[in-house]
């Protein structure tokens, strides 16, 4: 499967919003996810101003986009990166796309970037969120109990992370 990554680009936003307001994804993503033109813009820009330690990515098959995923420095001394807005087109879904992309970015931060470690933190509730991660090959380190407000109430997340020596 010709997957491919690459850093988002200002004619992506419109491609780039659809997917974050789709409601198979949207129900995922943090509060504080871009809602606008406008704010997707503001983050391609910082992607590309940034690039070391921020970045949003559009993830290809075949030339046409189908994704996109991200990351922002967590501790720069560290060298540790926060993995964030996976997330598939639905007329790309159902075909490990993601698990396909999200290797392929382990070794662009890990590799190419130089980061350490790769974390991420999922709602609990996203069953296939972290059937993903485990596939993928991140390690489950721990459960953040209630720990963040969701539609009026408390919801648990889930934490994973990756570094080199997991890599297959």
């Amino acid at each position: 499967m010709p997957v491919e990554l690459r850093r988002a680009e200002p004619p992506d936003a419109e491609f780039l919003l659809e997917l974050l307001a789709d409601d198979d994804v949207r129900q995922f993503l943090g509060p504080r996810t871009a809602a606008t033109g406008d704010e997707v813009l503001e983050e391609i820009e910082r992607s590309r101003s940034q690039s070391e330690g921020f970045g949003h990515f559009v993830i290809e098959l075949d030339g046409e986009p189908a994704g996109m995923l991200g990351f922002h420095v967590a501790n720069e001394l560290s060298r540790i990166a926060r993995l964030e807005r996976l997330a598939i087109h639905p007329r790309f879904r159902g075909r490990r796309l993601a698990d396909e992309a999200a290797r392929r970015f382990q070794r662009l931060l890990l590799e190419e970037l130089g980061y350490h470690r790769l974390e991420l933190e999922i709602y609990a509730f996203n069953e296939r969120a972290c059937a993903h991660a485990e596939r993928a090959g991140f390690v489950r380190e721990g459960r953040k109990r209630r720990a963040y407000r969701y539609e009026g109430d408390r919801a648990d997340s889930v934490l994973y992370a990756l570094i080199p020596e997991d890599l297959v």
